[in-house]
């Protein structure tokens, strides 16, 4: 069992949680509309997604140990990786076998439904390939792409694009579900930096943390969380979501103290490590409840 956690670590499969999170979201979207969906797209959509996630992690795992980001980062259960590869310098070429490996996989399943479905998913896909790719390479560069590219991949990317191959349309409710997991992973992934914010910048990272501050960068993360709600109630009133899916908006009750941790300890690793884990139940839970709103209609 231990080489088998080994040889997974690179996939960081605790994390992979997140994948059916967002795709019932696009499941959720094409049953409100449509009325039914086809199980065999359903299975083929997450299998998608799931490379896709696994591709990304892997790849960040090899790009992280090549650039020495791994042998300068303090790892928590939330941030600095799996910690599989400094140890073990043979398995630098495995991470990148199975991120190249999930990475085709994502892209056949992508032309599958390129052929079935139409032309007009080929724009998300290709996007969504670009995404996986030069994440930790370009994107963890630049401040704004840093905090947007986690979002776009979990939500706009992997909710519309679920909800399109079940449906073969984009419609307004994948979007406005899609925002949901838009603001609350690229939260997720701002939050996660701010343990790491002088190693990542001792490698070149930019981003938010890294240029103004955990202090500062604790308020977009209120800000994401808001606009997370907000577009949760708007859809509603909008007649975009069901209004079941205010059930979203429990989550409010642990998004308070999460931001009130965040703010207060930001530059406190061991104080954080209780709000990041609030953090995740947040990302977790909210885009669940609204799905769950999508399926009871």
């Amino acid at each position: 069992m231990t080489r088998i956690t080994i040889l997974l670590g690179p996939m960081r499969i605790p994390f992979l949680i997140l994948t059916p999170a967002c795709v019932s979201l696009g499941v959720g979207s094409a049953i409100w509309t449509s009325g039914e969906v086809r199980v065999l797209f359903v299975i083929f959509a997450f299998i998608g997604a799931l490379c896709a996630h696994i591709s990304v992690n892997s790849l960040n795992e090899y790009f992280d140990y090549k650039s020495g980001l791994d042998f300068r980062t303090k790892r928590t259960p939330f941030s600095g990786g799996s910690g599989a590869l400094p140890g073990r310098p043979y398995m630098a070429r495995h991470a990148l076998i199975i991120g190249l490996g999930a990475f085709a996989l994502t892209g056949i399943v992508g032309i599958y439904f390129v052929l079935v479905r139409g032309w007009l998913l080929l724009p998300l896909g290709m996007l969504g390939l670009f995404v996986i790719f030069f994440y930790t390479i370009w994107f963890t560069h630049n401040p704004v792409l840093c905090l947007i590219a986690p979002g776009l991949g979990f939500g706009i990317l992997m909710v519309m694009g679920t909800d399109f191959v079940l449906t073969g349309s984009y419609s307004y409710t994948a979007f406005v579900a899609s925002l949901v997991p838009f603001f609350l992973v690229s939260n997720l992934l701002l939050l996660n930096q701010f343990p790491d914010v002088e190693p990542d910048e001792s490698v070149g990272r930019r981003h938010l943390p890294v240029i103004l501050g955990v202090r500062a960068s604790s308020l977009i993360y209120a800000a994401f969380l808001l606009l997370t709600y907000v577009s949760i109630a708007l859809g509603v009133q909008l007649h975009c979501l069901p209004r079941f899916s205010l059930m979203g908006l429990f989550t409010i009750t642990i998004a308070v103290p999460a931001f009130a941790g965040a703010y207060r300890f930001g530059g406190n690793i061991k104080r954080l490590m209780p709000y990041l884990g609030l953090n995740v139940v947040i990302v977790i839970v909210t885009p669940l409840l609204v799905a769950t709103g999508l399926f009871l209609g």
